[in-house]
């Protein structure tokens, strides 16, 4: 029998997802001047402010207030109307030394033996369903806003004309959520219901004072907003899905369009950001299963991070190799301590002819070192590479080579580092695990 299942996604302009950008953002201006930095960044936003808190142990000195305006600004909140503008907030660093109690327990001579920064499980997750090995529902609900930012960038579709000049009418906060069916066998049916939240501007204004014509330009508004997401948004985001994909949308799609109404007061105006409070569109979109620990702001020492992309990384090329269509990977640590506590798997029944999760659990520990200094050395952890992965998920998205750099008015050059973003993502380990599995 089929069943529905939902994930949701939010944008880059999400209050929460600013504070999850600023977080991050300050983790490679420290880790791009040094390396070595044990980093833990907490980012509120809300009208007008940004308070930034945290424990930081390095020897690099970052321009807090200067970085984050300039990402606010890129962000796209760069106007008085949004009541939250970068060049107009203020800023409050709260910002100390990380406890030499945790530094203890967790530098070490020997960085492959460093322990971990906390106890905790840590997750990762992988199924066959979508090229990435990501769930579908949430693919497909980053995918609609990836492009209905582009679409704001780019200021040709989604438009208006306000004195004599065409502008997008999309605001920066946006959200997604995408149902589907899947059929009795956990394969996708069809695209069951799309709902889009799009934070956009006022931009019909009603004839006269009256209270019927304020209804009447909303509803006019609404009706504008809707026809684009059918006719420009959904468009362009299923013309980059293959055809299996694209197939699964049919007529009897239901659409939901700012279900609520107007949405023009939006982000941290609206509605206060904490970082750390979307650990399930940063993942899996509510499939597998997640341990409890935020990503952003966190150096790699901290294993809610580094540990959770080392499982996806596992997960990922165990489905690639063929070992099961879908798996989840569960490791525990103390802290302090290097190894793992334990490594868990369950492939849902998935798994390729006489092989057993346990079976696939003793070889991870095999095939892979799990102790948090080798995942930060395999993974390349120790760049200046997280502020990428605060919006439209750290898991699924392209692994890709790229120059980043960093410039501060107390520093006479910028800072230039070429590095590899998403490695955790890469499928290079499934000739080694067909291999060991006897897949080949």
């Amino acid at each position: 029998m089929s069943y529905l299942f939902t994930s949701e996604s939010v944008s880059e302009g999400h209050p929460d997802k600013v504070s999850d950008q600023i977080s991050d953002l300050l983790l490679d201006e420290f880790l791009a001047r040094d390396p070595e930095s044990h980093v833990a960044i907490e980012t509120l936003c809300t009208t007008g402010q940004v308070v930034v808190a945290g424990e930081v142990r390095s020897s690099a000195y970052v321009d807090i207030h200067n970085s984050t305006r300039e990402l606010i600004k890129e962000i796209g909140y760069d106007r008085g109307a949004y009541r939250f503008d970068g060049d107009s907030l203020g800023i409050l660093s709260a910002i100390h030394e990380q406890s030499g109690d945790i530094n203890r327990g967790v530098s070490r001579g020997d960085k492959l033996e460093q322990g971990a920064g906390d106890q905790g499980m840590m997750f990762g997750y992988a199924v066959d369903e979508t090229d990435n090995c990501m769930p579908l529902t949430l693919d497909l609900a980053h995918m609609l806003l990836r492009e209905l930012a582009a679409i704001r960038r780019e200021g040709k579709e989604m438009t208006y004309y306000r004195k004599g000049k065409l502008k997008t009418y999309l605001r920066p906060d946006a959200k997604s959520q995408v149902t589907v069916e899947y059929n009795d066998d956990r394969t996708p049916k069809r695209i069951h219901t799309v709902v889009i939240s799009t934070q956009h501007d006022d931009f019909i204004t009603p004839l006269d004072d009256s209270a019927q014509a304020a209804v009447r330009a909303d509803e006019e508004m609404l009706a504008r907003i809707r026809e684009d997401v059918e006719n420009v948004l959904l468009p362009r985001v299923k013309a980059k899905l293959p055809e299996k994909l694209r197939a699964l949308f049919d007529s009897d799609l239901v659409l939901h369009v700012n279900p609520t109404g107007k949405f023009v007061l939006g982000g941290p105006h609206a509605d206060t950001g904490l970082t750390g409070r979307k650990i399930i569109v940063d993942t899996y979109g509510g499939r597998g299963a997640h341990g409890g620990g935020a990503f952003s702001g966190k150096d790699p020492s901290k294993v809610d991070r580094s540990a959770a992309y080392a499982c996806r990384h596992i997960a990922k090329n165990m489905v690639k190799a063929g070992v099961a269509r879908e798996m989840l990977v569960q490791v525990s640590y103390a802290i302090g301590v290097a190894r793992p506590v334990s490594v868990f798997v369950d492939t849902y029944g998935t798994a390729a002819p006489g092989i057993t999760d346990q079976m696939i659990a003793d070889k991870i520990q095999e095939l892979f070192d799990l102790r948090p200094g080798a995942i930060e050395q395999s993974l390349k952890l120790r760049n200046p590479i997280y502020r990428e992965t605060a919006s439209y998920g750290h898991m699924g998205q392209e692994p890709r080579t790229v120059v980043k750099s960093f410039r501060s008015r107390y520093e006479a050059e910028p800072i230039t580092r070429e590095v590899e973003l998403f490695t955790w993502e890469k499928t290079d380990r499934v000739d080694d695990i067909r291999k060991a599995f006897g897949l080949d």
